[in-house]
Parts: C-alpha cells; sequence; structure tokens
C-alpha cells in the first residue's frame, strides 16, 4: 500500500548506512524475503511486478523495521501520536 516503508541499517565497516525502501505509489506495496544468507526487499505493484529490489546480507544487517501503513493512509506511528 502507497506509504509502506521498510528501514534497512547494515554494517558498513565500522560505520553503519540506512536504507529505506518506500511504496512510492498507489497500489504498490513492499516485501521482504530472506533467501540463502540474503535479504530482499522489494517494491511490487498489485500484479507482483517488481519496480524496485534492494538486496543485503543478512550477515551485515544490525536492523530491519518495517513500517506499514494502516486503513486510513497513515503510518501506524503517527496513528499512535494522535491518541
Amino acid at each position: 500500500m502507497k506509504g509502506d516503508r521498510v528501514e534497512i541499517v547494515i554494517d558498513a565497516g565500522g560505520a553503519t548506512r540506512t536504507y529505506e525502501v518506500v511504496a512510492t505509489r498507489a497500489g504498490r506495496r513492499v516485501e521482504v524475503v530472506t533467501r540463502r544468507g540474503v535479504v530482499e526487499v522489494v517494491e511490487v505493484t498489485r500484479t507482483g511486478t517488481p519496480v524496485r529490489t534492494a538486496r543485503f546480507m543478512a550477515s551485515r544487517i544490525l536492523a530491519l523495521v518495517e513500517h506499514p501503513v494502516n486503513d486510513r493512509g497513515d503510518s501506524r506511528a503517527e496513528a499512535e501520536d494522535e491518541e
């Protein structure tokens, strides 16, 4: 769903780097798949066609945080702040 995003923090040899994959248009979503020591974060269309792909070695990932969007289109963290 538009607004879904995944933040990935990796160890880059003494420093950390943060990457973010976001569903940029309506009907797109972000999927996370782990295969053979590689974590793949993919933005896909409604039909399942990949638009953007990011691959990371699982041993280098320090944190992977998914930020789904609720039914109103707000991220859950923003919705909790309003209450």
